[in-house]
């Protein structure tokens, strides 16, 4: 072998071993934004359980009140499909808008509830009530630090994603898209809508 073959080798390998770093590294940052979704659905699953307990102790005071409840149990059931689909494809702006929207409605009918909640003292006092508010609002503020997290991760996979030399292997390795960032759309109002104060 001369020595033009050799030095046109060493540079194969080496443009060989660079485009292995870059995959690498692609991988690496879009299995750290699943991981950062993942921690959002624990939060969002556990807000969500916390739910029908919260309308089963409200059911006793708030009898006459029928629809607000079973407006919050539906707004429930598609908030937790609305999670399933984005689990099943993390960083997919589809399912990510059709998780905010459910949640948007989840919060619409939270807050409704807590007006409602707001007529009836004895409810207000309930052991049980006052625990469950304290736990759903806990449960908020995780979801708020999780989806920061989740969101600060997309950046970086789509920065990295799109910068020079990565961008020209990106779409080759099977990354031709941005992660999508979930957000709200008042992500104030919809984060402390469902708080029920006392």
């Amino acid at each position: 072998m001369g020595t033009f073959a050799l030095v046109v080798l060493a540079l194969a390998v080496a443009v060989a071993l660079y485009a292995v770093r870059i995959y690498n590294q692609l991988i690496a940052l879009k299995n750290r934004y699943k991981n950062a979704f993942a921690q959002i659905e624990v939060q969002l699953t556990r807000r969500y359980d916390l739910i029908p307990n919260l309308v089963e102790t409200a059911k006793a005071y708030l009898k006459h009140e029928r629809e607000t409840l079973e407006a919050v149990i539906q707004a429930r059931n598609q908030a937790v499909a609305g999670l399933n689909a984005a689990a099943a494809s993390p960083g997919s702006a589809m399912a990510l808008q059709q998780l905010a929207g459910a949640e948007g409605g989840l919060a619409q009918a939270l807050g409704r509830l807590n007006v409602v909640m707001e007529a009836y003292p004895d409810l207000k006092a309930n052991q049980n009530m006052m625990q469950l508010s304290e736990e759903i609002s806990s449960t908020e503020n995780k979801v708020a630090f999780a989806r920061q997290a989740y969101n600060d991760q997309v950046m970086a996979y789509n920065t990295y994603r799109q910068a020079f030399p990565a961008i020209l292997l990106a779409n080759t390795f099977g990354h031709a898209e941005n992660a999508s960032l979930l957000e709200f759309a008042n992500s104030q109002e919809i984060m402390s809508a469902p708080k029920i104060s006392f």
